[in-house]
């Protein structure tokens, strides 16, 4: 079996080295960069089946370089950062980052925090015959253009967690998911589920899912989570 490819971008040294060894020793194989420049070049170099980010990096900020791999790559993207607020994670995750892991860490628990992100099944399916589409209530979710249609037709833009968390919701509906399920349905698992990233989130996409003059059909079930209260239809 071919070992997963972590691309580490991280611009202290030490810890470079420290994590690099930790992920090498665990049966991975690891293509380390300190900026952007040379994490394009690692990521040129090979498949990729996941990205370490670091936020503060000289040059390019992990922000940044979120936004620039989103627009070419679906592989999973860790944060691993020294900024450990609210308003961090939340930016990580309308980025599309699937974790958030605070420095400093213990390295036993970021390759468990690897693992399971990379166990977690991509989202979008639509070949072999599979379903490609999802409606309900007028609207339309391509998976394959990761894209939402409004019931004029009109294309809503939706950050990759937003988009996440929709297709998450779309899969169960009727159905009560619990914040802390439903922050791993969305692949956004950002801190642990007493944090209001979550929360934030389904607000942001309750706002776009109403501006078609419309209720969002997203229930808070208190204590508990939420839930798509509507049908859906596979196209």
């Amino acid at each position: 079996m071919t070992a997963p490819n972590i691309l580490l971008v991280e611009d202290d040294p030490p810890l470079r080295t420290l994590v690099a060894r930790a992920l090498k020793e665990n049966g991975f194989a690891v293509r380390a960069a300190s900026a952007a420049p040379e994490m394009w070049a690692a990521f040129e170099s090979g498949p990729v089946d996941l990205v370490l980010l670091d936020i503060m990096l000289p040059g390019t900020s992990g922000y940044d370089l979120c936004r620039a791999l989103r627009q070419r790559s679906q592989a999973p993207i860790i944060f691993i950062s020294a900024r450990d607020s609210e308003t961090d994670r939340v930016i990580g995750l309308e980025l599309g980052a699937d974790d958030y892991l605070p420095k400093p860490f213990g390295t036993r628990e970021l390759v468990a925090r690897v693992r399971a992100v990379l166990r977690r099944p991509p989202l979008a399916e639509g070949a072999g015959g599979k379903p490609d589409g999802i409606r309900f209530d007028g609207w339309t979710v391509s998976l394959p253009r990761r894209e939402l249609l409004s019931p004029t037709g009109a294309v809503v833009e939706l950050t990759g967690a937003e988009f996440d968390l929709l297709v998450a919701l779309c899969d169960n509906a009727g159905r009560v998911i619990a914040r802390e399920r439903l922050i791993e349905l969305s692949r956004a698992r950002l801190g642990d589920s007493s944090d209001r990233s979550i929360d934030v989130l389904v607000s942001r996409l309750r706002r776009k899912l109403s501006g078609a003059g419309g209720e969002a059909p997203i229930l808070t079930v208190r204590g508990i989570g939420y839930m798509l209260n509507t049908g859906v239809e596979r196209v």
